[in-house]
């Protein structure tokens, strides 16, 4: 790794413009020169996979590759890399097509809370791709860079010898560099401005129509959810509702169409708080299929803080004793850093929108329209809503539990 050698002195608060490769994508940013690369990637492209620890070079959390050389992105100042290539584990693979080692970390269970994880797969990355024929007897000493705060070494170790044995004539090159990796955050408040060469943009589209097709992943999805809503309106409003796409979009709070592209597609933005994060996705939806009592659609979207979602939503009515049973399936796809929070509790949380959402579809069908000016979801109201659900849960299981114990020993 060559560092550029500084011609004059710069004072720390001065901003200094750096460019950079990052992930295959050109990017320049204005920044003081006192931004270290770990806070360049998370605070001003929204690359949140390179993970801070110490800030000291020790626990390796935010080890990424500068010019093809593990470094600490927490040692170095992001002026001293212009002109750099930097890859970040959001370059190693993509959801669809996972790097080898990131399979084998999954396979192998090597990663527990998963704060180290990025740390361990960029210094395994660096550690296979210079020396290929490391032996396990020497992984321990050689990775010993990186801290696992969960103790899960044995498992990491396992993980990283199997993608030696099996790419001992070179490791596959990082999978997800170029047009595809999400960068390009500013966030409010920064004098940073990042730019790409990305042609996958908020609306692939660039205005000329729509794309084919919706290429959602083939593997297992982030969140899936399948859950039945009761709603007292009848089939024929319900499928009124359902028949209007724009009616639709407004039943779900903070989410607006923006453009109808034609052909079954339309262009739109949905916004969710979650306490101090707030999420603002731009994307597109296609509907598959429409009929009075069923709805399949399509969707993707980016977060202007580098995230994306991309889902598969089915929806059909059918007529119940009390007026009409609404059944909700989706699939979601996440990357970036929405995808951070738990799985267990996104899905509670989506699945708290959707029974919200439904709400909303039934107050429509019956003549009520919409809010539009209503403020977007709180993370907070729904989390809290998740985990009050899952907390009376447990409560009655153990109560149930106890009436069972107490009745087997002859307790009445």
């Amino acid at each position: 790794m060559n560092l550029p050698t500084a011609q004059s002195r710069t004072a720390s608060s001065d901003t200094v413009e750096v460019n950079l490769s990052v992930n295959g994508s050109s990017v320049s940013m204005s920044l003081p020169a006192r931004v270290t690369l770990s806070d360049a990637l998370r605070d001003h492209l929204g690359l949140t996979g390179t993970h801070v620890g110490c800030e000291h070079g020790i626990c390796g959390m935010c080890t990424v590759l500068v010019d093809g050389e593990a470094a600490r992105a927490c040692l170095l100042f992001a002026v001293q890399l212009d002109g750099a290539e930097v890859t970040t584990v959001e370059g190693l693979g993509r959801q669809d097509d996972l790097h080898p080692l990131q399979e084998s970390f999954g396979r192998h269970h090597a990663l527990q809370c998963g704060f180290c994880t990025p740390g361990f797969l960029m210094s395994s990355y660096d550690l296979l791709s210079h020396e290929p024929e490391i032996t396990r007897e020497d992984l321990p000493s050689e990775l010993s860079g990186v801290l696992c705060r969960c103790t899960g070494y044995r498992n990491i170790i396992d993980a990283v010898d199997d993608v030696a044995e099996n790419f001992r004539g070179g490791l596959p090159a990082p999978g997800n560099c170029g047009s595809r990796t999400l960068v390009g955050r500013t966030p409010a408040g920064s004098t940073g401005t990042a730019s790409t060469d990305t042609t996958e943009d908020v609306d692939p589209t660039h205005g000329q129509g729509h794309p084919e097709r919706i290429n959602l992943p083939t593997g297992e999805p982030t969140i899936a959810i399948d859950l039945t809503s009761a709603l007292t309106s009848s089939p024929a409003d319900v499928a009124r509702v359902m028949g209007d796409v724009r009616l639709l979009a407004r039943c779900l709070p903070g989410a607006e169409l923006t453009d109808v592209l034609g052909d079954d597609w339309y262009l739109g933005r949905a916004q969710v708080a979650l306490g101090p994060v707030r999420l603002s996705f731009q994307g597109m939806a296609h509907v598959l299929e429409q009929s009075p009592e069923r709805i399949a659609i399509n969707a993707q979207g980016k977060d202007t803080g580098g995230g994306s979602a991309q889902a598969r939503i089915v929806m059909v009515a059918e007529p119940s004793a009390s007026g009409t049973s609404l059944h909700a399936e989706a699939s979601v796809y996440l990357t970036g850093r929405i995808a951070g929070f738990g799985r267990s509790l996104a899905g509670d949380v989506s699945r708290r929108m959707f029974e919200d959402f439904a709400r909303a579809i039934d107050q429509a069908a019956a003549g009520v329209e919409p809010d539009a000016a209503a403020a977007p979801p709180s993370g907070f109201t729904l989390l809290a809503a998740a985990v009050g659900g899952r907390i009376r849960a447990r409560y009655q299981r153990v109560r149930v539990a106890a009436r069972r114990r107490f009745g087997r020993s002859g307790g009445d």
